[in-house]
């Protein structure tokens, strides 16, 4: 049987804690600008310090995704992007890297893929696990029975609006790391990150040992130098996309521009106080 690298990715989340400082966790879809073209920008992305990469796999009605990740969706999808490209993906980047790779995805895709065959193929493809917005934690046991089983992480996602006796169900139950969504809404580039995403950290932090890693918001290197300061990690996503939708099709651009703006969040998060 195939074992998936969730000790990696807690190896990873660890040394850079000993490093003090945050890792950075970059968020890219699979099949965008194309399949080759996104593995190409997921390698880029690491080459420019990202520790983690979190692949999308992109989803006609996403629940969570602003306007820009929205956007590279549905050039993935219109690409005919398939969950088989996805692990491609997962597979090619983490090979080229030795870094860990996650998928984040919402639900809907797995229960149609097959929970056994989807953890199958992303342990075999050297996947750390998977983050799924949008599964309730009280319906996920199957899941994690086979991400465990596969040695898979289950990344949950909590939100400001959490309760404290909710935020430590969701904990016990999770596994990797918790992404705490630094506000309510959408993915996006945000003016300021600001104080609850700090106070949903403190409060998921008494329920938990588990890393806590803040998306949502964050865009550039100041506010990943804020987030630092207080979380485990710091998602960057829409942030990625941009940058390669700016470059309208000129793919060495592209890779260019997201492999700077790595190397600027990852000088962000290293210089966390």
């Amino acid at each position: 049987m195939t074992t998936g690298n969730i000790q990696l990715l807690s190896d990873t989340l660890a040394k850079a804690k000993a490093d003090n400082r945050a890792a950075l966790i970059a968020y890219l879809p699979a099949g965008f600008p194309t399949v080759d073209g996104g593995i190409a920008a997921i390698k880029a992305v690491f080459d420019g310090g990202a520790d983690v990469v979190e692949v999308g796999l992109p989803h006609s009605d996403p629940v969570l995704d602003g306007p820009v990740i929205q956007t590279a969706d549905d050039i993935a999808l219109r690409g005919g992007v398939k969950i088989a490209d996805v692990m491609r993906t997962v597979k090619e980047a983490h090979a080229a890297t030795g870094k860990p790779v996650l998928v984040m995805t919402y639900w809907n895709p797995i229960d149609r893929y097959g929970i056994e065959r989807f953890t199958e193929e992303l342990a075999a493809a050297g996947g750390a696990g998977c983050i799924l917005p949008d599964l309730p934690v009280q319906e996920s046991a199957v899941w994690r029975e086979h991400a465990d089983k596969h040695g898979l992480a289950t990344v949950f996602v909590v939100a400001p609006s959490s309760k404290d006796e909710r935020l430590a169900t969701i904990t016990a139950a999770g596994s990797g790391f918790v992404y705490a969504a630094s506000l309510m809404g959408v993915t996006g580039t945000r003016e300021s990150v600001g104080e609850s995403a700090a106070d949903l950290v403190r409060r998921t932090r008494a329920t938990s040992d588990l890393p806590v890693c803040v998306g949502l918001g964050v865009s550039n290197a100041t506010q990943a130098k804020e987030v630092a300061g207080f979380a485990d990690g710091v998602i960057v996503g829409s942030a990625f996309v941009q940058r390669l939708l700016d470059a309208d099709g000129d793919e060495a651009a592209g890779l260019a521009a997201v492999r700077e703006l790595a190397a600027e969040l990852a000088e962000g998060v290293r210089r966390a106080s």
